[in-house]
């Protein structure tokens, strides 16, 4: 008899949307390949199990994990999720995964009898946190319809953009503008501040003008104090993300000549040595290429996403 939910993948992302399924009264066992970090959420209610072959008796299982060669070794390896005679009716993947790896995941599932339905988010833990993700799914829209409910309590819109693997094409390129917005914003910064406008009155300015948003907001505390060690995304996740997006992009013939300057940007950031912190410290290095030597200035700021 299959019951509840599972969960593989206690990262940042991982347990703060558990978080929110168990506030939501949710039943949920979980997973981690480091086992300390799952154990903590026990204290909020989730089932901490020692193998992921435990889960496989769950109706839905989500996952969070890096990559693509990570959620197929949670699923098919030995002792993975799927490896075993049980299995659980569906998986749901909120991974930034490649377009390609995903079809073969959702091939591989299905000549199983599992389910797949790919749902990743934008947001980060904080906006997790607060239930403020966007969720956004591909697969059939029965199964989409069924899993609605658990991906409501995690977020504050869920949206199905169709079948098989069109939510991945969506992230892909979410994602790749994200690190166009993060370069572009931190180029003007360092132009205005060059010319003599502290940052954060600058960075308040856009917030108020038409340019402002949800992520322009939540990123000014960061480059206005430079506390980089907050981390919400690493150079290194960007730089996958920027290259599965001029993947794609090569595969359908678009020329995406901004995102490939960005590409490189970040690039040399991981380059540089950046990887344990946040993504915006690609401000230091665009200032520093600029003869500018930034200093935080320690200003209070709300980022907006308080829950």
């Amino acid at each position: 008899m299959q019951d509840g939910l599972g969960w593989i993948g206690l990262g940042r992302m991982g347990e703060a949307m558990v978080k929110r399924l168990l506030s939501g009264d949710h039943a949920v066992k979980v997973w981690n390949r480091t086992a300390a970090k799952a154990e903590p959420l026990a204290q909020y209610g989730a089932r901490v199990v020692p193998s992921k072959e435990d889960l496989a008796g769950c109706d839905v299982v989500f996952t969070m994990v890096s990559t693509t060669d990570d959620l197929k070794e949670v699923l098919f390896a030995v002792g993975g999720l799927v490896a075993g005679s049980v299995k659980p009716r569906v998986v749901v993947d909120c991974s930034s995964i490649s377009l390609e790896g995903s079809a073969e995941i959702r091939a591989r599932l299905e000549a199983l009898g599992v389910a797949y339905l790919c749902t990743p988010v934008s947001g980060n833990a904080k906006v997790a946190k607060a239930g403020k993700l966007l969720m956004v799914s591909s697969g059939p829209k029965t199964l989409f319809d069924r899993v609605e409910p658990y991906l409501q309590a995690m977020a504050r819109k869920v949206l199905w953009v169709g079948e098989g693997e069109l939510a991945r094409v969506w992230k892909i390129a979410h994602n790749t503008m994200f690190g166009v917005v993060i370069q572009n914003l931190c180029e003007i910064t360092v132009l205005a501040e060059k010319a003599g406008i502290p940052r954060h009155v600058f960075l308040e300015s856009i917030n108020e003008s038409v340019l402002g948003s949800m992520y322009t907001r939540y990123k000014t505390p960061v480059l206005s104090n430079l506390n980089f060690d907050q981390v919400t995304f690493t150079p290194r996740l960007l730089l996958k993300d920027m290259d599965l997006g001029m993947a794609t992009a090569k595969g359908l013939g678009v020329s995406m000549p901004a995102a490939a300057a960005t590409r490189e940007s970040v690039a040399r950031m991981v380059g540089r040595g950046h990887d344990q912190v946040d993504f915006a410290v690609l401000l230091v290095e665009i200032a520093r290429d600029a003869g500018l030597e930034l200093r935080p200035e320690n200003v209070q700021i709300s980022d907006g996403l308080e829950s």
